[in-house]
């Protein structure tokens, strides 16, 4: 299965290097490009891809709009936004994450961690970088209220299985599933059904939502290390 790929960046420089670098993959192929958030949606329509790379600060429209837009759009439900961008600050990550991003990664991750993340998010999962998750962490610490651990979320995770709420707090910590699954002993596969399990009884539409929820409801205490 080839995962298509749009490119969305205003530099044409860098959006050909990821040409090169993701059409050398034989699992993945782009399938268009674009400059600003604006020329991301249309082509997103016009060609429908697995997966948009997405950065922030673009001229003509930018990319947290259009990240809210693509996974806002019921035609587009198929697609995944994978935020690539050289500023992971908490105020762009929560930005994301509330327009529906499934993916935050700064433009300082080697090539193959770009790869890993374009086929982590293009399955259904959710990745943060280390930097984002560690400024996400500092974002509920600095909270109160709900993220150090109203009765209201206690009773919201009441819906789960020990065990589910187990992988949940684990994936707050930013681990994946198959580190995950190393710790408590069971399959990728069995994590994976853990955290799908979790997302439908919470309703939230997918991990990176999960992880923000697990701060929130003060499932996992803030600065916890991984």
């Amino acid at each position: 299965m080839t995962i298509r790929v749009l490119l969305a960046d205003d530099q044409a420089l860098l959006r050909g290097a990821f040409r090169m670098l993701i059409d050398a993959e034989d699992d993945m192929e782009v399938v268009g490009e674009a400059s600003n958030g604006r020329e991301a949606v249309e082509c997103a329509r016009a060609t429908r891809p697995d997966l948009v790379l997405m950065d922030i600060r673009m001229p003509g429209g930018d990319g947290l709009a259009a990240t809210a837009e693509i996974c806002g759009s019921e035609e587009l439900s198929g697609t995944r936004v994978l935020i690539l961008t050289t500023f992971e600050i908490d105020e762009y990550i929560a930005q994301a994450l509330r327009a529906g991003a499934d993916g935050f990664l700064g433009k300082g991750a080697a090539p193959a961690e770009l790869l890993a993340a374009i086929r982590t998010v293009a399955v259904g999962d959710a990745l943060l970088s280390p930097a984002a998750t560690r400024a996400m962490i500092d974002r509920f610490r600095a909270q109160p209220g709900p993220a150090a651990g109203a009765p209201a979320g206690a009773e919201r995770l009441a819906v789960l299985t020990a065990r589910e709420r187990e992988v949940m707090a684990l994936t707050a910590t930013g681990l994946t599933n198959e580190e995950i699954a190393e710790r408590i002993f069971v399959s990728p596969f069995t994590v994976r059904t853990h955290v799908h399990r979790a997302m439908a009884k919470l309703d939230v539409r997918d991990r990176a939502q999960l992880v923000a929820l697990a701060y929130q409801c003060g499932l996992v205490p803030p600065g916890r290390p991984a």
